[in-house]
């Protein structure tokens, strides 16, 4: 598979899934957390919202380092080898008031309208991922590394 088709492929189901899981640790112990995502048009980024009263939000503050995982389980639930899934790997930041959260938070609006008030919630948390890498997993096995190159304008 050529690096464009793991692209086209990785953006058809990064933009076909509107959730995926975050998956934190703290104290050498994985945890998992089901996000309503966005992603820049490059792949580079990925934004979610947490309430700043979980565990998720503490252990992404403890650190940074996160993979999300997005899959098409629900697409195919009595076909496993149609089953595909993205885990992209990168680091988690969160998005300071102004402008740069107007601009992510703005992402991740256009692609949830119903969030609106959650993510401009005093209450709530906005992270990007600035993703390093992503692994595409097709027919249950077959495995391909991809490293997305930023647009000039997505950071």
């Amino acid at each position: 598979m050529t690096a464009e088709s793991a692209a086209e492929q990785i953006g058809r189901l990064v933009r076909a899934q509107p959730y995926g899981v975050l998956c934190t640790q703290s104290e050498a112990q994985p945890y998992g957390s089901l996000v309503a995502l966005a992603a820049t048009e490059d792949l580079t980024t990925l934004v979610f919202s947490t309430p700043i009263t979980t565990r998720k939000y503490r252990l992404l503050v403890e650190c940074a380092q996160v993979a999300v995982v997005i899959d098409s389980r629900s697409g195919a639930p009595d076909e496993l080898m149609e089953v595909e899934a993205v885990t992209a790997t990168g680091r988690a930041e969160q998005a300071l008031p102004g402008a740069e959260f107007e601009r992510w938070a703005g992402l991740l609006i256009a692609r949830h309208p119903h969030l609106a008030g959650f993510v401009q919630a005093e209450s709530s948390a906005l992270f990007r991922v600035a993703v390093v890498r992503y692994f595409h997993v097709s027919r249950f096995q077959e495995v391909v590394q991809w490293v997305p190159v930023p647009a000039t304008s997505s950071r």
